[in-house]
């Protein structure tokens, strides 16, 4: 595939915050520690001083990984966690059915390519990608479904609890569902074997997820980690009772929310007094403290505070961190240099920056993801036809149409020098009249409104006269877009990777590694050869 480039801006599609935030403005610096470069990189390197149990986190990986025949890159890349000058660069991610949407794969070749970068940059350390799986997340409806081109599978059954713990065993209709629309191509049959694979042999979705994450990544090094983990939260509960109870990480991200709606940023998260659940298998329920008693929502269970800390020490694993302390956990069970998210993530991240503070653990180098936008062969025919370039997809539907009018078309539709003739002849009549007498200097400005108003309406009725001319192009326009931006949002957080891969297979991954630049902050463009 070929690769082309555009800025963030000229997508129109990332926040102001985000676009502030790899601008380098000054007003989001408090918000963070690293700036997203090699320097920064340099900075986060000398100073991290991972307090961790890395022997720890070593024999549960070797654990999750028994019944997978991994490559000679991920046990290699699982061993060297040992290694006191060893970094992961980390992203994480819901355990979407099939992988979910396309930035499901974008996240993680981010971290795949920056681990790569960063080990050519800083040859004496090594780099070692990861996805952290959200398999204590509960919310089943965003995960349970995925559109491929126009059609919509999901997989139907009630849930509760943890994800990662869910059974397998009921996803056989969507599975087979998505098996035939791969097909009977060598590249559709190399996916249907895989998701087979991971989905049909494991029991829990968190193995499925590891196994198919694993078949489409793992010749990259790529290390899947589930911190579900009894061994892995006994090092975090520490900081889970003291935050129960004191109600710190509340307090520390109330107030950064307010420093970032002062700087006129919308906060994407907010945080509850306490910010943990309790949870069981098919059970998973805030902890809410009403007059020194802690209660499970939903739920008969409760606990003083000194049943409390019992608790937490004998079962740290019942314990779960919302969204605003996840990040904190991971930052305290991996030697973490580098967390890759998506726009809404580096948002949330800027409001932790104080809380990690508070409880003196080192927060990461804060990396956007790459993004790209996948053009296939008849969409790029109709580009050349239309003469419409990559960089004219992001503006909106109409001024794209707007545009493509006023570029052809031998006829003059704008009225602009008209306007500057009348602004200019109305002034020179206000002049002359207010010599005249004072109060008609505001006659004149109606008179003058008048006019440029009815300029305006008459270049619109021309502009509507010609669209009428072009109805075929600007249909094909429409579908183009349609096409290219499902739902009006970019590709990528709509569609399934299963119409790419059957077309190029493990070649659009390839793709993908050879054309994302993770320190450029560009967007990425990749048209089908």
């Amino acid at each position: 595939m070929q690769a082309k480039y555009i800025s963030y801006q000229e997508t129109n599609a990332f926040s102001a915050a985000v676009l502030d935030y790899i601008g380098g403005k000054d007003q989001l610096k408090a918000f963070y520690k690293y700036t997203p470069d090699f320097d920064g990189f340099a900075k986060a390197i000398a100073n991290r001083n991972f307090k961790g149990e890395r022997s720890t986190l070593v024999d549960v990986l070797k654990k999750q990984y028994h019944n997978i025949d991994a490559s000679a890159l991920v046990q290699q890349n699982i061993d060297l966690l040992t290694d006191d000058r060893t970094f992961t660069i980390t992203t994480g991610h819901q355990l979407n059915i099939f992988t979910g949407p396309l930035y499901f794969i974008y996240k993680i070749v981010t971290a795949i390519n920056l681990a790569k970068e960063l080990k050519v940059q800083f040859p004496d350390y090594n780099f070692v990608p990861v996805y952290w799986m959200a398999t204590e997340d509960h919310d089943f409806e965003e995960i349970n479904h995925l559109k491929i081109e126009d059609k919509k599978l999901s997989w139907n059954k009630r849930a509760a609890g943890a994800t990662g713990r869910l059974n397998t065993a009921d996803i056989t209709e969507v599975l087979n569902a998505y098996k035939g629309y791969l097909g009977i191509s060598e590249n559709g049959l190399k996916l249907a074997e895989l998701t087979d694979r991971a989905y049909a042999q494991n029991e829990k979705l968190a193995d499925a997820t590891r196994v198919l994450v694993d078949g489409l990544f793992g010749e990259y090094g790529l290390i899947c980690v589930d911190a579900d983990v009894h061994e892995l939260k006994k090092q975090f509960a520490g900081i889970v009772e003291k935050d129960i109870i004191e109600q710190n990480s509340f307090k520390s991200i109330s107030e950064s929310n307010a420093s970032l709606e002062d700087h006129g940023y919308r906060a994407q998260v907010n945080p509850r007094e306490i910010n943990f659940f309790y949870m069981t298998d098919g059970f998973r329920e805030r902890i809410v403290e009403e007059n020194g008693i802690y209660q499970v929502l939903n739920s008969d269970i409760r606990f003083s505070e000194v049943e409390l800390k019992q608790e937490i020490e004998s079962f740290p694993e019942r314990f779960s961190p919302n969204v605003v302390m996840r990040p904190m956990y991971q930052e305290v069970i991996l030697p973490n240099l580098a967390y890759i998210g998506g726009g809404a993530e580096v948002t949330y991240w800027l409001q932790l920056k104080s809380n990690f503070e508070h409880y003196g653990v080192a927060y990461p180098v804060l990396l956007l993801r790459n993004s790209a936008l996948v053009i296939d062969k008849r969409s790029e025919r109709k580009m050349q036809i239309l003469a419409i370039t990559h960089k004219n997809l992001f503006k909106d539907d109409e001024t794209l149409k707007n545009d493509w009018i006023k570029a052809h078309v031998t006829l003059q539709l704008s009225l602009d020098d008209e306007e500057r003739s009348i602004r200019a002849v109305f002034d020179q009549i206000k002049l002359n009249a207010y010599k005249i007498d004072k109060t008609l200097g505001e006659s004149a400005d109606a008179a003058k409104t008048k006019a440029l108003k009815l300029i305006s309406r008459l270049e619109k009725k021309m502009l509507r006269a010609e669209k009428r001319k072009h109805d075929t192009s600007l249909s094909q326009i429409d579908d183009l877009k349609d096409k290219l931006f499902p739902n009006g949002v970019l590709q990528e957080r709509v569609l399934n990777i299963a119409p790419i891969y059957v077309v190029h297979g493990d070649a659009f991954i390839a793709a993908c590694i050879d054309s994302f630049k993770p320190l450029d902050h560009q967007f990425t463009v990749l048209f089908a050869q």
